[in-house]
């Protein structure tokens, strides 16, 4: 048995098996890959790591298993898959990933699956099954990939902490208590917590332009995500290989290779920022999802047209697409005295916050400072090289 001392949770216990994959090579690269990226430029105390909410994750896991009173290795189970979820993760979390192939989810069922780490997991589970925890499916998928799940739960209150954002604060207790399994097995919310569960949604929703979609953090994101996809497109390094490497790694490749790469992470360090030239909010128009559906090739042809107009190269110019939220997609079930019904049916808040996300959501044109002077010259305007829907109200 082992104790750990999180900044959140308090003294966490760890058995001897968990104390083994906590060791091994996949899990402790975690301990170095920052649970938000670039966001520390914005906010300089967001350097907490995938590690430590990894670790949180099974905390939670384990508090929710407790209270829905499941058997004992059930839990045990859960606290492995809430150990495991973000194995995968490459470098910088989820800036990389967009320019990734593959998504972090397939990464960690691979290593779960194949990876020096199965033959421990093996020891006393199924590989397969914790890759399906992990994916939201079996009876016990949700507690650790839903809509209201504790993965969500740790890195809200988490990224709030070390933000020093107060908009991601919720009542985990209350939230958890809130849970129950009905005769079909399904994890539903009891009446009662359906205010714990729009209190969390609100802070998620809250949470996203404040930090995730802060526009600094945006353009940030967006430069290293461009320089990312240069050398993985060179061959500079391999996609396959980002698995096995931490934030410091991919640093220290990014530095040596000339061009693009070395010359961003140089004005990353000095804070020569692209900036917001153009802006389209997506709220103006009736049917905002459509712009979600954008083809990223279509993204990138404007890009290279606009680089054309300007006389630049394609990779200076860069169009952003936000990151959309989905309420609407809020299937878990509430117990009402009419059966069970849809969050989103219950919830007039859920409502209201699946129209008022796109209050925040820009679709935004970034280039240097330098190159923006030479757009305002030629009045460049996203509209004149991107199709947009033409429910504009």
């Amino acid at each position: 048995m082992g104790f750990i001392r999180d900044s959140i949770h308090g003294d966490l216990h760890l058995t001897e098996f968990e104390l083994k994959l906590l060791d091994t090579v996949e899990m402790q690269r975690l301990r170095r890959v920052k649970q938000l990226g670039f966001t520390n430029l914005i906010y300089p105390g967001a350097n907490h790591t995938r590690f430590e909410h990894s670790i949180g994750t099974l905390s939670l896991a384990e508090k929710l298993a407790t209270r829905l009173d499941l058997e004992e290795d059930v839990i045990e189970l859960l606290r492995v898959c809430g150990l495991l979820h973000d194995i995968g993760h490459a470098p910088f979390s989820h800036v990389s990933e967009r320019a990734l192939k593959h998504d972090h989810e397939t990464t960690t069922k691979e290593i779960i699956r194949n990876s020096a780490i199965t033959d421990i997991i093996t020891e006393k589970f199924n590989a397969n099954y914790i890759t399906k925890i992990i994916d939201g499916k079996t009876k016990y998928g949700k507690i650790i990939s839903g809509d209201l799940d504790v993965d969500r739960m740790d890195y809200l209150i988490r990224d709030s902490y070390y933000t020093g954002v107060a908009y991601g604060v919720i009542d985990t207790e209350r939230l958890l208590y809130s849970f129950k399994y009905n005769e079909n097995d399904e994890l539903i919310l009891k009446s009662k917590g359906v205010q714990a569960a729009e209190s969390t949604l609100l802070a998620r929703y809250f949470m996203y332009p404040t930090v995730y979609q802060h526009h600094t953090t945006r353009i940030v994101n967006s430069m290293f995500r461009v320089c990312l996809k240069h050398m993985l497109d060179y061959g500079y390094v391999a996609e396959d290989d980002l698995k096995y490497l931490d934030d410091g790694d991919l640093i220290n490749i990014t530095r040596s290779t000339k061009g693009l790469p070395a010359n961003t992470m140089k004005n990353l360090d000095t804070r020569h920022l692209y900036k917001i030239t153009d802006t389209i909010n997506l709220s103006e128009y009736e049917n905002p999802e459509e712009f979600f559906k954008m083809d990223q090739k279509v993204l990138h042809e404007a890009e290279a047209e606009i680089a054309y107009k300007l006389d630049i190269q394609p990779e200076e110019v860069i169009i952003d697409m936000p990151e959309a939220l989905s309420f609407e997609k809020m299937d878990i079930k509430v117990e009402t005295i009419n059966g069970l019904k849809p969050l989103s049916h219950v919830s007039t808040i859920i409502d209201s916050l699946n129209k008022a996300e796109y209050n925040y959501s820009n679709l935004e044109l970034y280039l240097s400072k330098e190159n923006r002077e030479k757009a305002y010259s030629k009045n460049i305007k996203i509209e004149n090289y991107l199709t947009l829907p033409s429910d504009k109200k």
